[in-house]
């Protein structure tokens, strides 16, 4: 049975989807007039601090959200272990069970275990899976998902082409707060502060204080939150699917009152007044808001931190007093001689029956009594608004059989079909490909790759822009936008014809790319392998090798299977952004002559931060991978494939590097083991 439509009548139906972190903020979402809500259950979800739901309480809440016609997404968009594949299933079971609507999934090995346990659930993948050009959502349609939500760093020009070429629908951030780093990419709070970002558990370090130009302490790294709200009718022109506010951790009074506004722009399709956004910053804001993605204006204006001043402006919210909302229906009573009794629900078309009426001996039922009882709808989310009732005279029926028709003709608007019966058996799914002997490495700066490293390393990769022909490896930018193709093509185009044969690919985006000019592809940590079931889809995805999630034990990767490959060496990737930050703490000139300009946190920790042109940056740990003299360990666990990344080392520092290995050294200074 379909759910019941909203009344305003749009030229092109957006969704307004609404995030819900408690039972008070779900119901004041449907108060406000959301379409969708999302929510998380107690695991798997990548705000686990939020109050949640319980796999008890989904039910009642969903079946509450449909009644309004309102639908629900259940979020289980965290990296899966293998050890945790059965507890995953049944959180998934107990939300498909419940009637979620879709689920939003980050992991690629979790999409394919939901394709196979309910093949027609609904998969949207979660803006953790780093979505940024239409090449993505070509590949995520192939394996099963419908809906992609797209990165948040994607402009006006970058969202117009996605939904014109996408193979799935957009979903696409447009209110609350903003991650500096590209979603599902950034590994600071896991490595540096051991709260994986990625497992729904990020201490936000973006939002903390670092030393900067002449000293002091700023935030180069902390952003206003997002507004859209002055582009509505053209996000719908544009084709946007669903209009996502952001907002698991916030209070239901903020849920209410911006969903309050967000509803009425969608109605009368157009942007925001001035007024209208200045209310909206009232109820939150760092210093602000920000469109600056949006509309291609990456500066400092985009920078804000959650001051005094903020607080002290923001309005006194009123409380949320519950759920107040009533769906509309129409009654339809037919108590005839000889037929069964029944009730219709307009507009719903639902007729159910019940008892046939007998002759009454005394006391026959009247209108007046049918009328009492029938129209009992308090406890439920429904007002009638007509009761038509067709009654024979001379007539009985029990009171308790008709209130019984009566609570089961309302139970019939929002009934769930599914069952265990529908979930299919799930068998697990490892890669197979034999783990390889070798070893590999990246070279952020080619003219640092010592002539030891020509022999020590199978494949050496150099990134894209700063190509050599003298090794065979490329390693593709982190993030390409659609605009950004056609150049990465003539780049990848001129690797090829000067000697590449491999490339390093670090999202689902951009294996076309690869296979388009011939390259043999393998699978960056960037992708976020975590298990065996993600490892298989990599491999089934045509890559030959991938290197496993830095985040990972050694057990763990040794479970993955495949020919998977760990960071053994190196100062891992920690953030990729779209916005400059080196500009904001430092300057061009120095950025252009050192290759990397350093992010001092309130320990005094330096962190290389390196341009990735045209003006992303990358953000690397301070302190190396170091597992030279833990080749028994590594051995042990059947991690035979080891990968090295060279940031900001001299030739001097690589070439005492590739010594060590050899030798089996002890390290020297701080590092980082992986245990």
């Amino acid at each position: 049975m379909s759910l019941p439509q909203r009344a305003t009548d749009m030229k092109k139906k957006v969704e307004l989807l609404c995030p819900a972190g408690s039972p008070a903020a779900f119901d004041a979402a449907i108060e406000a007039g959301a379409d969708a809500i999302y929510l998380g259950l107690s695991a798997f979800n990548a705000r686990i601090n939020a109050d949640n739901f319980t796999p008890e309480d989904i039910g009642a809440a969903i079946r509450r959200a449909h009644a309004y016609g309102v639908k629900v997404y259940v979020t289980l968009n965290t990296l899966v272990l293998d050890r945790e594949r059965e507890e995953f299933l049944k959180v998934a079971d107990a939300a498909y069970l419940a009637g979620a609507d879709a689920f939003i999934v980050a992991d690629l090995g979790a999409i394919a275990l939901l394709r196979r346990r309910m093949p027609d659930m609904p998969i949207h993948v979660s803006t953790q899976a780093a979505g940024h050009n239409s090449d993505a959502a070509k590949e995520l349609a192939r394996l099963g998902v419908s809906r992609m939500v797209c990165a948040r760093e994607m402009s006006e020009s970058e969202l117009r082409s996605f939904c014109k070429n996408s193979a799935i629908e957009a979903e696409v951030f447009v209110h609350g707060a903003l991650c500096v780093c590209h979603s599902g990419q950034c590994l600071f709070s896991s490595l540096v502060g051991g709260r994986s970002g990625n497992r729904g558990e990020c201490a936000q370090p973006c939002r903390l204080p670092y030393s900067v130009a002449k000293g002091k302490n700023e935030y180069p790294l902390s952003l206003k939150d997002l507004s859209l709200a002055a582009h509505v009718g053209e996000l719908i022109d544009m084709g946007v699917a669903s209009f996502k506010i952001e907002g698991r951790m916030k209070s239901a009074e903020y849920v209410r009152d911006v969903t309050r506004i967000w509803r009425r722009l969608i109605d009368e399709h157009r942007g925001a007044t001035p007024d209208e956004m200045a209310e909206l910053s009232e109820i939150f804001s760092r210093g602000g808001l920000t469109d600056g993605y949006y509309k291609n204006n990456v500066n400092s204006k985009m920078l804000g931190i959650r001051s005094e001043r903020d607080k002290q402006i923001s309005r006194e919210l009123a409380p949320f007093e519950g759920l107040k909302r009533k769906v509309p229906i129409e009654l339809y009573v037919s108590i005839k001689e000889g037929d069964a009794s029944s009730i219709t629900v307009a507009p719903y078309g639902v007729t159910t029956y019940g008892d046939i009426p007998e002759r009454a001996i005394n006391a026959p039922l009247d209108e007046t009594a049918v009328l009492k009882n029938i129209s009992k709808l308090g406890g439920t989310p429904y007002e009638a608004t007509k009761i038509d009732i067709e009654l024979d005279e001379g007539l009985i029926m029990p009171l308790s059989r008709l209130n019984a028709l009566r609570r089961e003709a309302i139970g019939a608007l929002v009934r769930n079909d599914r069952s265990e019966a529908d979930l299919e058996p799930v068998k697990n799914s490892n890669a197979t490909a034999k783990c390889k002997a070798e070893k590999t490495a990246v070279f952020y700066e080619p003219k640092n790759i010592p002539t030891t490293a020509l022999d020590f390393f199978d494949i050496i990769y150099t990134p894209l822009h700063l190509y050599d022909e003298r090794f065979e490896g490329v390693m593709l930018p982190p993030v390409i936008f659609d605009s950004e193709m056609a150049t990465v093509e003539k780049m990848l185009s001129d690797a090829v014809s000067c000697g590449a044969r491999h490339a390093l690919v670090g999202n689902i985006g951009h294996i076309e790319l690869v296979r388009h000019a011939g390259l043999v592809p393998h699978a960056d940590y960037r992708m976020n392998i975590f298990s065996g079931e993600s490892a298989c889809q990599i491999e089934e995805l045509g890559f030959e090798s991938m290197i496993a999630s830095p985040e990972l034990t050694l057990p763990q990767m040794r479970d993955i299977g495949g020919n998977r490959a760990a960071v053994v060496y190196g100062k891992v990737a920690l953030m990729t952004l779209e916005k400059c930050a080196i500009k904001d703490f430092s300057d061009c000139e120095s950025c252009e002559r050192d290759g990397f300009v350093y992010l001092t946190d309130r320990k005094s920790v330096k962190f290389p931060v390196r341009r990735e042109p045209p003006h992303r940056n990358i953000i690397f740990n301070a302190v190396p991978i170091y597992m030279a003299d833990r080749a028994d360990a590594l051995a042990k666990n059947r991690i035979t494939a080891h990968h090295f990344v060279f940031t900001d080392e001299s030739r001097a520092d690589a070439e005492m590097v590739i010594e060590a290995y050899k030798k089996g050294s002890a390290p020297k200074g701080q590092i980082r083991r992986i245990n």
